[in-house]
């Protein structure tokens, strides 16, 4: 068995490896760009919106609060005429990014400690590269890609989404699986 200490430099280089090849993917080669669309009538929507004043949270319309409510005729009409949809509201201003991105390196380094406990725990010292590299690899992938996919399942998230980010984080397990696999004490 391998201890969580010896793994401290591959957690902490692959959590930064994942948030720069993020920033990369997201920044440089813009295939994500086409993932949010402007609405019809934006400034109206807005308005409506401000004026109904909800908390940040998600949303879901047309709103059913239990299986009754959902076979009322009410709820059917709305459901027909639509439109259908989940809505997040996050908090007003310009502070979003910068916790989000210190939020997301969290998460990344969250991440490769539990890969690091997975693989401690199921690869022994001295284990050959590519061992550590197919364990390490497929588990981070898992981590960072498959939960993007239950939102295109049930909330109606558009597919070619949810392939992108599923792409996006074979790439993360690759880099995190290469670090790893260098780093893995003999």
């Amino acid at each position: 068995m391998v201890s969580l200490g010896t793994l401290v430099l591959p957690i902490v280089l692959s959590a930064v490896l994942v948030f720069v090849l993020s920033s990369l993917i997201h920044m440089v080669l813009g295939y994500h760009a086409s993932d949010y669309n402007r609405l019809p009538d934006e400034d109206a929507l807005r308005a409506a919106i401000r004026r109904a004043n909800p908390a940040p949270r998600q949303y879901v319309f047309p709103y059913a609060s239990g299986g009754a409510d959902m076979k009322s005729p009410e709820f059917q009409q709305k459901m027909a005429e639509g439109p259908v949809g989940v809505l997040t509201i996050r908090p007003s201003g310009f502070s979003f990014m910068g916790k989000a991105l210190g939020v997301w390196f969290g998460y990344a380094l969250v991440v490769s400690a539990m890969v690091a406990y997975l693989a401690s725990a199921t690869l022994p010292r001295g284990t050959d590269y590519l061992k550590v590299f197919q364990v390490v690899g497929t588990t981070t992938w898992l981590a960072y890609a498959f939960g993007q996919v239950p939102a295109s399942i049930w909330m109606g998230k558009p597919w070619s989404i949810t392939v992108k980010e599923v792409f996006d984080g074979l790439l993360y397990g690759l880099g995190t699986a290469g670090i790893f696999g260098w780093l893995w004490p003999r």
